[in-house]
């Protein structure tokens, strides 16, 4: 991370931060070179800083906050194709942003360098190198997991032990924030996968095959709600069943139908008048009277079915005036028969 490698270093530089499972912290210099040029020529110098910084236990994490306490974010660049045409013209820059130092401090300290371990916690300023602030945070146990994270606009440290508490401390004063008994360890996959993130959650592996998500935070816990999904099984739209002659018989729904688009020239196979078919003939003029006499016996053996279909359909409409007036004297007869025989006992038949 950008930090100060030296207790006289006046500007940050690029350094990387080691730790042990002694508790030594110790801060290396990485001297990169100015220009892009030179970057893919030359190598990084790095070179040890002379600080040595101790805890108890093994160190877990690192975090670096500016002098108003806000995290500082390890620097990155974007990498581009330096082959590539369109980035040929782009210069590539890192931006570091710097906080001025408030007047208020006398040493002129601008940052402050958060480490914890399995034991404690510690705030260092920098780059004096004065710790400020200590925190033991277990005897009888060791932690397992310790983040930098932020949570309501601040920023805490996230502390998971392996007596399955899980802790926050405040940033930088370390003050105890939350301590509750969540999970004991009894498998050693939690313990590898245990993560803290950002807004007061985090997550593990509760099984192979499962991420278990919580939070520790009252407003991730109001907002629950509006956050949760709906879980939707995508199903094919079912196709329109076909209306078949029964079900339109006896439905009881009636469909109104124009007698020109039950019995007309639409159904019986006539084309559409807005199509066009062009039929070459053999050529001359005995091909065209051989193809007329042709389309003529079609059209002569069409209006003959034609004919024969509007008699059975005339047939059709007298036996079903037929069927309907013997219903008729049928309904008639039997209601007279009923009207006969309503007033009289079993015995009088």
């Amino acid at each position: 991370m950008e930090s100060f490698a030296r207790k006289n270093d006046s500007a940050v530089s690029s350094c990387l931060w080691v730790g042990t499972g002694l508790g030594m912290v110790i801060i290396l210099s990485l001297n990169l070179p100015a220009s892009d040029d030179l970057r893919q020529s030359e190598p990084v110098m790095v070179s040890p800083s002379g600080t040595v910084l101790t805890l108890k236990g093994a160190v877990l994490t690192f975090a670096c906050l500016d002098c108003m306490g806000t995290l500082t974010h390890r620097p990155y660049e974007v990498w581009r194709d330096p082959h590539s045409a369109d980035d040929g013209e782009k210069t590539r820059k890192r931006k570091l942003v710097m906080h001025s130092p408030s007047s208020s401090q006398d040493m002129g300290d601008h940052q402050f360098a958060v480490i914890c371990s399995e034991k404690q916690a510690k705030v260092f300023s920098l780059p004096s190198q004065t710790c400020l602030y200590v925190h033991n945070i277990t005897e009888t146990s060791f932690l397992l997991r310790a983040d930098v994270v932020t949570l309501c606009n601040s920023v805490c440290l996230a502390c998971f032990c392996a007596n399955g508490h899980i802790m926050t401390l405040s940033l930088p004063s370390l003050r105890p924030l939350l301590d509750i008994n969540y999970l004991p360890v009894t498998d050693m996959r939690i313990a590898r996968t245990f993560c803290f993130t950002n807004e007061g959650q985090a997550l593990y592996l509760s099984s192979p095959t499962e991420i278990q998500r919580l939070t520790y935070s009252q407003e991730m816990c109001d907002n629950l709600q509006d956050m949760l999904g709906d879980l939707f099984t995508p199903v094919e739209t079912p196709e329109a069943q076909n209306r078949g002659f029964l079900k339109g018989l006896f439905g009881g729904s009636g469909q109104a139908f124009d007698r020109e688009e039950l019995f007309g020239e639409a159904t019986a196979g006539k084309a559409s008048r807005s199509l066009a078919q062009h039929i070459p003939g053999s050529g001359g003029i005995e091909g065209v009277r051989g193809a007329a006499g042709g389309v003529i016996g079609d059209l002569t053996r069409a209006r003959i079915a034609l004919d024969e279909r509007g008699q059975k359909l005339g047939e059709l409409d007298e036996r079903t005036a037929s069927m309907m007036a013997s219903a008729e004297a049928f309904s008639k007869h039997a209601h007279e028969v009923m009207l006969k025989y309503k007033d009289k006992k079993w015995y009088q038949f």
